[in-house]
């Protein structure tokens, strides 16, 4: 399910993923009291795996200068990451700096090799990432 939310830039944005724990307004879900019934930002990438050097981008419009908000979904851990160029939604994100050569781990696993160096804050696609599906 799509939800429209307010970027953090103040852009709207379409979200690829929520999780109930960020408008915990219910009061049986398990979570901390004091952020029950409030409302926390939206993620604008994901990080499924805390071994992960890569996330993956959920809104639609991120500008390259844009400050990132990341959650790590496994630990629930949020980051912070400027964007160093426009990023489309579904594409990744490099978490540190990249080397060529280096393997790009998604979901905790080997996913393929940079072909070529990216930054923290970098979009990881098919110009520096050659994958093991493809």
């Amino acid at each position: 399910m799509r939800h429209l939310a307010k970027a953090r830039d103040g852009g709207a944005a379409h979200v690829l993923y929520k999780n109930e724990r960020w408008t915990a307004s219910q009061p049986n879900w398990d979570i901390d009291p004091e952020r029950r019934g409030k409302r926390v930002a939206t993620p604008h990438f994901l990080v499924h795996s805390p071994k992960d050097n890569v996330g993956v981008v959920v809104v639609e419009g991120l500008r390259a200068g844009a400050e990132m908000l990341g959650v790590i979904t496994a630990t629930d851990k949020t980051l912070t990451l400027k964007a160093s160029n426009d990023i489309p939604i579904g594409h990744k994100v490099a978490l540190k700096p990249l080397k060529r050569g280096d393997t790009v781990i998604k979901y905790g696993e080997d996913i393929g090799r940079m072909t070529a160096d990216a930054a923290a804050g970098e979009h990881v696609h098919v110009q520096n990432l050659k994958t093991n599906r493809w």
